[in-house]
């Protein structure tokens, strides 16, 4: 028998007798291996989303940011010592979370080395296909390296077995999701993947490591979703991309609207831009309209997501997750939950 899965616009929470009078009454701070976090919400290491000026918004604002790797060794961790200079004069307490992405490749190490180097302390391995003996060495590495140092992210992977073993090599918090993403073409190109929520939903029941929901995430909606399905944290790109905090520049088109560039790390372009030749498929490029400072998406989207721990009557991230429940809708049913009026 072939087993069914849901997405997130499968689903809704049904809402609950509720006590809180304000979102100031809500706390969605979360933890990942003793680090505490603000704001459950990660930037995607990819190279027209996360930087410096990114991640320390990021930070400030109580979230993480995770500096991508499409660059060289020496790039990527002037990118990292200058985020922890300019995090000095701001907020010393965000200094001991600067993030930055490393593949399961030959610069494994000399990589790793020169970030930590540089002030980082939480290593995002950053691959594709995460259940892999590739991603199992790197992470026995890192750790046998650096121990407690560095956290170290993993992933992604889709399945309960996956997020069981990466956990059980030493990984501190996992990334769940393959194929979701906006960009992402994994599931038409290779006919693999599953469901984001439904991902969460298998996973969150087995002991391990931290849950990072990674990929299909539209809106504050779904990122209630993940988090009340067993997310410790929401990692999302589009949703930030076109901030001015984004790497690369903005253009105008013919009718002097601005726009930047948004692009999976699997598209050609990214690829090529990268190590002067594409292997695989798996991703597009895009253009997005800019939207302005990134400080403004990321307070609408903070105040929504305690909106929504409000409806089912939680204050934290540990009680909202015991009171959730879900129901399935139909298409219909989704066609009545968007506003519809616009439609008509």
């Amino acid at each position: 028998m072939i087993k069914g899965s849901l997405c997130f616009d499968d689903v809704l929470l049904v809402p609950r007798y509720s006590k809180i009078n304000s979102r100031k009454e809500v706390d969605l701070t979360t933890e990942m291996s003793g680090l505490k976090f603000r704001l459950p919400e990660i930037s995607s290491p990819m190279d027209t989303v996360t930087e410096s000026e990114m991640a320390k918004e990021m930070l400030l604002r109580g979230g993480l940011g995770i500096i991508h790797r499409y660059n060289t060794p020496e790039e990527q961790s002037s990118i990292a010592l200058d985020l922890r200079e300019s995090l000095e004069e701001q907020s010393s307490a965000s200094v001991n979370k600067i993030a930055a992405a490393v593949g399961a490749g030959k610069d494994l190490i000399p990589r790793s080395e020169l970030l930590v180097n540089s002030g980082v302390r939480i290593l995002c391995i950053d691959v594709a296909h995460g259940h892999h003996a590739l991603v199992e060495s790197a992470i026995k590495t890192l750790k046998d390296r650096f121990a407690n140092r560095v956290t170290v992210i993993a992933g992604n992977v889709a399945t309960p077995e996956g997020y069981s073993d990466l956990s059980e090599w030493g990984a501190d918090a996992v990334r769940i999701g393959i194929g979701g993403g906006s960009i992402c073409s994994t599931r038409i190109q290779t006919g693999h993947g599953v469901p984001t929520f439904q991902s969460v939903l298998d996973c969150r029941d087995v002991p391990g490591a931290a849950i990072i929901a990674d990929g299909g995430i539209k809106n504050s909606g779904d990122m209630v979703k993940a988090i009340a399905a067993g997310a410790d944290m929401v990692m999302v790109g589009s949703l930030l991309a076109g901030t001015d905090e984004t790497p690369g520049e903005s253009f105008h088109d013919s009718d002097g609207n601005t726009f930047k560039v948004y692009r999976g790390m699997a598209s050609i372009e990214a690829q090529v831009a990268w190590r002067g030749k594409a292997r695989s498929l798996e991703g597009v490029s895009t253009t997005v309209p800019c939207k302005g400072s990134v400080r403004r998406i990321l307070l609408d989207l903070e105040q929504n997501i305690k909106s929504g721990f409000s409806y089912s009557g939680a204050r934290s991230i540990s009680e909202f997750q015991s009171l959730a429940r879900f129901i399935r809708q139909t298409s219909s049913g989704l066609g009545e939950s968007k506003t519809h009026i616009l439609f008509k």
